[in-house]
């Protein structure tokens, strides 16, 4: 019988989403300013020609509602066969403009699409941006972009798009949605930061000083021995086939810096907390990148026990984006405490 009773009810769900969906209509319709004119127009051209029984009336009356169907047609023409996919920037951040390009594709192959505008959806956003395209050829694709910056951090989720026309007489505006989710990360704002000298001494993070390594500084010439690297060789104090000369390398000085960032709230966070919880994450990022840019390896504890790394070889890419994804939350007993911060 538990067979039988889960195909009853997957069958029961089948119906319940069919139903919804011819419930939902596929096109939205909204009445532009003349559009408003015309249909007033029309109904009283209608209560004329019903009242008076004039053929002239009724003659008028069709042409005006033969109007209204030409105009639903041929909009839903322009619509019909287009695809569109977006490419976002490989990185953003807050208060630098970034463009996103639009591209519609006409796949209709003898119809073309005209007045075409389409409104690039992010979640919990107010759609903001559009694009307009004129005239889309039949079986052709066009691509436009636009400018935007953004004004917080954090993952800007797109998810769809609308595509609207008033094509042809402009009475009406006809639109429908297409789904395509995409994510981008909104680094956080960076700023100029001027930092002190490294320092030296035994409290100090820097290792690598004085000793042989492959960096750019030349330490000392010596004779060439198994294993070391041809590259290396000195031609001007080696010897062809008797002697060869190679120089010794020191190693690069590097800087382990340590920047804790609170990221934890004892009691539920009021506005305030939340703005200086901001400032703390762009002036964290403004130092971090600030370090990795000098050479620094550049190591990020929150009061939560996370961490991130970035340096000379792997950038501030991997900073840059834990900062932005960062969010608070309430204080345990279990975090781990972050290492003292470094200059």
């Amino acid at each position: 019988m538990a067979p039988l009773d889960e195909q009853h009810h997957g069958r029961l769900n089948f119906l319940q989403k069919h139903f919804r969906r011819s419930l939902t209509f596929p096109r939205k319709l909204k009445f532009t300013r003349e559009g408003k004119w015309f249909v007033f127009i029309t109904m009283a051209v209608g209560f004329a020609a019903i009242n008076t029984g004039n053929n002239l009336l009724y003659l008028f009356l069709g042409m005006l509602l033969a109007l209204i169907v030409v105009s639903g047609v041929m909009s839903e023409l322009s619509l019909r066969g287009l695809v569109v996919t977006r490419r976002l920037p490989k990185r953003a951040q807050v208060g630098r403009p970034h463009l996103v390009e639009i591209e519609v594709s006409n796949r209709k192959q003898k119809v073309p699409s005209y007045a075409i505008e389409i409104e690039d959806l992010r979640e919990g956003q107010p759609a903001d941006k559009r694009c307009f395209f004129l005239k889309i050829s039949p079986d052709s694709s066009q691509v436009a972009a636009y400018r935007r910056t953004p004004t917080r951090r954090g993952l800007d989720r797109h998810v769809a798009f609308r595509l609207a026309t008033r094509f042809p007489f402009g009475l009406f505006e006809k639109s429908r949605e297409i789904v395509a989710s995409d994510e981008l990360v909104i680094y956080p704002q960076v700023s100029a930061v001027v930092l002190p000298p490294p320092r030296t001494g035994a409290a100090s993070t820097e290792t690598g000083r004085l000793g042989r390594g492959a960096g750019d500084e030349i330490l000392t010439v010596r004779a060439m021995r198994d294993g070391d690297d041809p590259r290396d060789i000195y031609w001007k104090r080696s010897i062809p086939g008797r002697q060869l000369i190679v120089r010794e390398r020191a190693a690069e000085a590097r800087h382990e810096i340590n920047l804790k960032l609170e990221s934890t709230y004892e009691k539920r966070p009021d506005p305030l907390w939340l703005e200086r919880f901001e400032h703390r994450i762009r002036e964290t990022a403004s130092r971090a990148v600030a370090h990795v840019r000098r050479g620094d390896q550049v190591t990020i504890h929150t009061t939560e026990g996370q961490r991130a790394v970035g340096g000379r070889s792997l950038g501030a890419d991997p900073i840059l984006r834990f900062l932005a994804l960062l969010e608070p939350n309430p204080h345990s007993d279990g975090a781990k405490a972050p290492e003292s911060q470094a200059s």
